[in-house]
């Protein structure tokens, strides 16, 4: 598996993988699906604040990507930041996640970022156990905070501190 930075041309797939997300789940609070135009926008505004948007490749497939951004916009945030890992459906299980994830931190360390918070949807067993393995906490609990498919969601923050 080839984890690298990702570019322009990596964002069909992207698109694909991301939009299987706000289809079918509640991982991601988005109703609508995203245009590979309006993921590359994302993507541009990222790479303007140097926080990386990597991605993972299996013979020449992005089999998933992950990246970061502040938390918030005022200064005093710049040390925080809310990472995120989606991973192609048929790679879930297959460790793509659990390298994505430390390449990730690993570059939010050098960049001297100091704290991640991630938010989880829950039940999410297994995205928890992927933050446990990396040494998040969970740090909060908000209860009914997002309505998708008929029905209420909650979100859990979960905390590194790097």
């Amino acid at each position: 598996m080839l984890v690298r930075d990702a570019n322009i041309s990596d964002f069909d797939e992207i698109t694909n993988i991301y939009n299987y997300y706000i289809k079918n789940t509640v991982i991601t609070f988005e109703e609508e699906l995203v245009s590979k135009e309006e993921m590359i926008k994302r993507f541009e505004k990222l790479k303007n604040t140097k926080l990386p948007w990597i991605v993972a490749q299996v013979d020449g497939k992005i089999v998933g990507y992950a990246y970061a951004h502040f938390w918030h916009d005022r200064s005093a945030y710049r040390f925080t930041v809310e990472p995120s890992v989606y991973l192609n459906h048929e790679f879930i299980g297959k460790g793509a996640g659990k390298i994505l994830y430390k390449q990730l931190i690993e570059q939010l360390k050098s960049l001297g970022i100091k704290n991640l918070l991630s938010l989880i949807t829950v039940p999410n067993e297994a995205s928890i156990g992927l933050h446990k393995k990396f040494g998040f906490e969970k740090v909060g609990h908000l209860p009914d905070v997002g309505f998708k498919f008929d029905k209420w969601l909650c979100v859990e923050f979960w905390q590194l501190k790097l």
